[in-house]
């Protein structure tokens, strides 16, 4: 009993000390932690890494995600839209983004103080960018961690930036030339895909279960040049139905007719019932005429098409709406009471970011994940999308064959924003030279390592995962799961508050959302921390509106800052809260300049 006392005690100070930055940084004190292995079950205490970074960095990439979650679920406005038309929908979406984006990024921040001196992390994908399925254009791009965010030792964040600048302003420096430079100066880079709140509707309506924050990190950034967002379809099997395809000479990807799918399944567990398998999608009528023909023909083959309510294997209704991430962790087989034979899997499409990050998966659960790019506006139904995206928009007869594939007329407008979107996709690096890709085709060398963490704000019913849970008045446990090819685990960490609530909220919200709140700015002690803040905090606010020069400059445009992004009163406040940085503080603030 002592024995496990004092191991306790030992894992607890162990984690606290490893993980001493960020907890400082939100004042939070480490209580109490706890360790369930899923697989390759070790002793409970053991804190050994299980991915490509040391045991150390591990833990803070855990916490980061913990203290994520944590700082949302509590500051975020949790359900505050509920019941609100569009526009106040969307507002607390964004300010819950905003929380979310400030407390992740703010981690790896103090995270990446412990990196070694020649070692980086890189933001290459990022959920946010542009508006989704029920938002309107105007809406813009919600706050976001997203393409070239740099996490490093100054020196070397200083020489990143200039490059990745260069990649994104330069049409003569590319992705070659990049790696290139950063093989030369000895620099590795460790690339992520991140999105801080996965669920975002869910989160502000005050759903029950789902909402989430979900960091991949890689052991190489991804093959991805220039900031992007846009859709991907994907189907997701488990590897031993695509391997007895594949023994029967049938070849899988996502234009393989369902019906043959079906057959491999069949083939694969010769004594499920077809009413047994089950197909996760994305759900509603907003999607009906993007894959409405995709559930008609599962359905038509006798196949369980997963709707709202429907219980999963954890014994938990799922959720259709959104969420195209943590359902990739059921695909897979299951026996009921009756000993029956059932699997799960999932078709459709999701936005980039949570398609690359569940493709990723593939190596850790066994899976395989077919995937085909969509256009960003998603307009046609997923069996003509692949055919838009993969036109070349310098052909003199790129409006014949994109009128072609609509079958109708298109009017210029339409044309030219076509173009736009592919040549965008292209310059971004991503992989259109075939119909039909894979996880391997993003990144530089096919040959990667992955670690997928995710942070539950609300329980999560795909991965039986508690959410933010309130332990009394100040101290809450959050659960984070870490999965890697070596194994795979749910960390439970307690925090307790060390300031009072009013006071935490000041500390996980982004100095520039608590000045245009009303908070005297001019009369509060400034750091000269105060200029990484506040230059971190315009990037996942508003990045849509800043303009990079001069290697390390920005010029800040209000002009391009939407309304509904941040609103023109406050726009006027935050012209005023950076014009008095700068006249105060010149020195601190001579890389901001206001266009």
């Amino acid at each position: 009993m002592y024995k496990k006392i004092m191991d306790k005690t030992n894992l607890i100070a162990q984690w606290a000390f490893d993980t001493s930055p960020i907890l400082g940084r939100f004042h939070l004190w480490l209580e109490d932690i706890k360790i369930e292995w899923i697989r390759e079950k070790t002793s409970p205490h053991e804190i050994s890494s299980i991915s490509f970074v040391d045991d150390r960095m591990e833990c803070l990439f855990v916490t980061t995600a913990a203290v994520t979650a944590l700082g949302t679920r509590l500051f975020g406005q949790y359900g505050e839209g509920k019941g609100l038309d569009k526009k106040g929908l969307n507002n607390v979406k964004k300010n819950a983004d905003a929380i979310s984006a400030y407390a992740m990024s703010e981690s790896l921040w103090y995270l990446s103080r412990s990196l070694p001196e020649n070692h980086a992390i890189m933001v290459s994908l990022g959920e946010g960018l542009m508006p989704k399925v029920g938002e309107t254009p105007e809406m813009g791009s919600n706050p976001l961690l997203g393409f070239g965010r740099i996490y490093a030792r100054p020196q070397v964040a200083k020489f990143l930036e200039s490059r990745v600048h260069k990649l994104i302003n330069s049409d003569d420096y590319k992705l070659a030339d990049f790696f290139n430079e950063i093989n030369a100066a000895g620099i590795t880079i460790w690339g992520t895909a991140i999105d801080t709140l996965e669920n975002t509707s869910r989160f502000a309506k005050g759903a029950d279960t789902g909402p989430m924050t979900v960091l991949h990190v890689f052991d190489q950034p991804l093959a991805i040049s220039k900031p992007y967002e846009g859709y991907v379809g994907n189907l997701v099997l488990p590897q031993e139905i695509v391997e007895k395809a594949a023994e029967e000479s049938l070849l899988i990807d996502f234009f393989t007719p369902r019906e043959k799918v079906l057959n491999a399944i069949k083939v694969t567990y010769p004594k499920i019932k077809t009413e047994n398998i089950h197909v996760w999608t994305l759900r509603g009528k907003s999607r009906e005429h993007r894959i409405g023909k995709l559930w008609k023909e599962w359905e038509s083959i006798g196949v369980n098409i997963i709707d709202e309510g429907w219980i999963l294997p954890t014994g938990q209704p799922a959720f259709t709406d959104s969420g195209t991430y943590a359902p990739t962790f059921t695909v897979g087989t299951w026996k009921d009471k009756k000993d029956q034979l059932h699997i799960f899997i999932i078709d459709g499409y999701a936005a980039s970011a949570e398609a690359v990050q569940a493709a990723s998966l593939y190596p850790i659960l066994d899976l395989n994940v077919f995937l085909t790019i969509f256009s960003s506006k998603f307009e046609l139904s997923y069996d003509q999308e692949p055919y838009i995206i993969q036109l070349n928009p310098e052909d003199p007869d790129f409006s014949k064959k994109l009128s072609a594939i609509f079958k109708r007329d298109v009017d210029d407008e339409k044309i030219e924003m076509y173009r736009d979107n592919i040549r965008q996709a292209k310059s971004a690096g991503i992989p259109l030279n075939k119909k039909a890709i894979t996880a391997d085709d993003f990144f530089p060398q096919k040959q990667w390592r992955v670690m997928a963490i995710s942070g539950f704000m609300l329980p999560d019913p795909y991965t039986n995962s508690k959410g933010v849970e309130k332990i009394n008045n100040n101290t809450y446990s959050v659960t984070v799961r870490l999965s890697t090819r070596k194994g795979d685990k749910r960390i439970r960490l307690t925090f307790r508050l060390l300031k009072t609530f009013e006071e935490s909220k000041l500390v996980f919200n982004p100095l520039l959302n608590r000045f245009m709140a009303g908070e005297d700015f001019r009369h509060r002690p400034i750091k000269i921390s105060d200029s990484g803040r506040i230059r971190n905090e315009l990037q996942t606010l508003c990045s849509e509106a800043l303009e990079y020069f001069d290697s390390y400059k920005i010029r800040m445009h209000f002009n391009m800052i939407p309304e509904d992004v941040i609103s023109k009163k406050k726009q006027i406040i935050l012209r005023k809260i950076l014009e008095w940085y700068k006249e105060n503080h010149p020195i601190w603030f001579k890389w901001l300049e206001l266009g």
